[in-house]
């Protein structure tokens, strides 16, 4: 599980611990259950009743008769890790080891085939359980971390949230102007107020 550290920090609203949904990536949006890195991470997914609401954010559902506790610290792990190998492609850093074991292990589970289905108003979709066990779900953001990170084209627009109080991991949609914030509704019109109330301030 992540290390959250106990030191002076600022105030924790109810939109700091809502869920993410919108990195652009499965495996990014576990990283995002996490908020706030490095300097005061918030926890977004640190109970059972977060955790259905994350599976359900992310289009799955668990088996009957899983443990939540053993399933948060698989996927806390598995976030450890994820966040270490993406942000390597941000900042540079040569990621541990163990993380990336860690992936490579978590991906030799086979989830459940995709299977492609005709609709009857004529459109393709895809057709299939998303219900899963503990392991297909690990090894569905395992296999997606390790798609994003060989794909040259993808890692490089990888990038953090410009907000020092956020710092998100997102992953560039690649059309129009380069994403700065990882949300104009969020951090981005936060940045646009202080802005603003500095200016208001200036002599």
């Amino acid at each position: 599980m992540d290390a959250v550290r106990h030191e002076p920090r600022r105030r924790v609203t109810a939109q700091a611990r809502e869920l993410r949904f919108d990195a652009g990536t499965l495996c990014l949006d576990l990283v995002a259950t996490v908020g706030r890195r490095p300097e005061a991470p918030v926890e977004r997914m640190g109970d059972a009743s977060r955790l259905q609401a994350w599976c359900r954010g992310v289009g799955v559902t668990l088996e009957d008769g899983y443990d939540p506790e053993d399933v948060l610290r698989s996927l806390h792990a598995l976030r450890a890790a994820a966040h270490d190998i993406a942000s390597g492609a941000v900042d540079a850093h040569r990621p541990r080891q163990q993380s990336v074991d860690l992936v490579n292990l978590l991906a030799r589970t086979e989830p459940p085939a995709p299977r492609l289905e005709l609709t009857a108003d004529g459109a393709w979709a895809p057709k299939g359980s998303r219900t899963l066990t503990k392991e297909a779900l690990l090894s569905l953001v395992a296999r997606d971390l390790i798609d994003l990170m060989t794909d040259g084209a993808r890692r490089s627009r990888l990038t953090a949230c410009a907000s020092e109080a956020c710092r998100m991991l997102c992953l560039d949609s690649g059309a129009g102007r380069p994403r700065k914030w990882c949300s104009m509704r969020r951090c981005g019109n936060q940045a646009k107020a202080a802005g603003h109330r500095r200016r208001a301030s200036a002599p």
